[in-house]
């Protein structure tokens, strides 16, 4: 359930019978011809789609992550790691005055590892809470399946061209990208990172049938959801 359809009574009422919650970590950044904010829509709908079942409260997405190699596109909104790290304490403080006792981050951006090692950091302070940082989209059987369906499948590519994603006046081509060169890549400022890019896809299929996406959805979907049910001792 949502955080946002619940008020505050209910949500305390909530922690009188559990302590966990979910928040999803997006960035709104770069995706080819899909929508600039695929990493909050699809962090907060998965977690959205595996918390339900479960009754855990799932918080509105953050939707802004650590993306400086993309900050050439437009529309592409970077924090600093340093004020991301303290936007995570501030985070994790305020859930934890909450009540809150086990809390999954579920991240949708790979920029956003930073708040992995912060929340680590912040449970040496809070040995009383336990915090959890899931990536969704690289968890074991999700990307198994993935390259299952095409072995270089990344970043702007089908996997995350979906229906919460895509837009009606910008499809995407009916094509497959060769994958990019990850070592060139990674020691390009953004200026050259966009000129190299092209339309920002990494490589892979940009569309695949419906079917294929749903499945690999599910997946996910699943995932997810064992991961909020534990282990958390």
């Amino acid at each position: 359930m949502k955080i946002a359809d619940m008020n505050w009574m209910q949500l305390e009422s909530y922690l009188q019978q559990d302590d966990r919650v979910v928040v999803p970590l997006g960035s709104v950044e770069q995706h080819a011809y899909l929508s600039l904010a695929v990493d909050m829509i699809l962090a907060e709908k998965v977690a959205v789609d595996a918390a339900e079942p479960l009754g855990i409260p799932v918080y509105p997405a953050i939707p802004f992550g650590v993306t400086p190699y993309f900050a050439a596109f437009p529309g592409t909104v970077s924090l600093r790691v340093e004020t991301y790290v303290r936007v995570i304490h501030d985070l994790l403080d305020s859930l934890a005055r909450s009540g809150f006792k086990r809390i999954v981050l579920v991240n949708g951006h790979g920029g956003n590892q930073p708040a992995a090692s912060a929340a680590t950091e912040w449970m040496l302070s809070n040995p009383g809470v336990k915090v959890r940082f899931y990536n969704w989209w690289n968890a074991p059987h999700t990307l198994a399946n993935v390259r299952s369906v095409d072995p270089t499948s990344s970043h702007a590519s089908w996997m995350e061209n979906l229906p919460w994603t895509r837009l009606a006046d910008a499809p995407c081509p009916d094509a497959r990208k060769a994958p990019i060169d990850y070592q060139r890549f990674h020691v390009m400022n953004a200026a050259q990172a966009k000129e190299y890019l092209g339309d920002g896809n990494f490589g892979g299929w940009y569309q695949r049938p419906a079917e294929v996406e749903n499945a690999m959805w599910q997946v996910a979907v699943e995932e997810t959801r064992a991961i909020l049910q534990g282990p958390w001792e």
